[in-house]
């Protein structure tokens, strides 16, 4: 339960980060949407840093990774709404 827990709060930080440095104005808002906006960066960077090499297959992205990840999911995240796949 307190590994889930800290997930929730790594990724609820990671989104507001990511928020914070990529700002716009079709930004997903609310605790629940920033929070996953944190895990997907977290399971993207984890995706990418095994797939190339730098993670083991038991470990996963750190906090700054993480907040990185957070930044290039809102980046696709503005790419379809500005596109219109989605609606912000």
């Amino acid at each position: 339960m307190g590994g889930l827990l800290w997930i929730i709060v790594v990724g609820f930080v990671a989104g507001l980060i990511a928020r914070w440095l990529a700002p716009g104005p079709n930004n997903p808002s609310g605790f629940i949407l920033t929070t996953i906006l944190g895990i997907a960066g977290a399971f993207l960077a984890t995706f990418v840093g095994q797939a190339i090499g730098h993670y083991s297959p038991d470990q996963g992205a750190g906090f700054i990774m993480a907040t990185v990840g957070a930044v290039v999911v809102l980046f696709i995240w503005h790419r379809l709404v500005a596109s219109g796949v989605i609606k912000g």
